[in-house]
């Protein structure tokens, strides 16, 4: 999936966009993780899984400081194809596939997150919180990628 997150009008819509874009990971990460076999890949994934759930309450507290409700939850549509990928991935490949669906899911926040960094209507207060967002993504992607450099 070739995600839009961060192309919208405004900048927050494009942060409620990316709060559920960060639901929907977590979600794939709890499904990755119960379906993986190698227990390193299990640890590491979750330590991953908890960066995505410390970006959604940063996120989520930078729209209640600005009197703006943000999202409770993962959009209806998208998480499907974040979580399917991996339950595919599963029933295809075990392992190597799951992280391989993994990969492609973080590419989608890697270019959420840039595309974000890079807004001329971003806030003041949210220019460090979608950097060290940015950093956490750049991170998993370059875990996962020279996993599969290794094999």
């Amino acid at each position: 999936m070739v995600t839009l997150v961060g192309t919208q009008g405004s900048f927050v819509d494009a942060l409620k966009e990316l709060i559920e874009l960060e639901f929907d990971a977590i979600e794939a990460y709890e499904t990755a993780i119960t379906r993986l076999q190698n227990e390193k890949y299990k640890t590491t994934l979750t330590e991953f899984k908890g960066d995505h759930g410390r970006h959604v309450k940063e996120l989520r507290g930078l729209l209640i400081q600005h009197d703006i409700v943000p999202p409770t939850g993962p959009s209806m549509g998208k998480h499907w194809i974040t979580k399917g990928k991996v339950v595919i991935a599963n029933l295809t490949g075990g392992d190597e596939a799951i992280l391989l669906a993994m990969k492609s899911n973080e590419m989608d926040t890697n270019t959420a997150y840039r595309r974000m960094n890079e807004r001329l209507d971003i806030w003041d207060d949210a220019k460090d919180i979608i950097e060290r967002g940015l950093e956490d993504e750049i991170g998993h992607k370059k875990w996962l990628e020279d996993h599969f450099k290794k094999i």
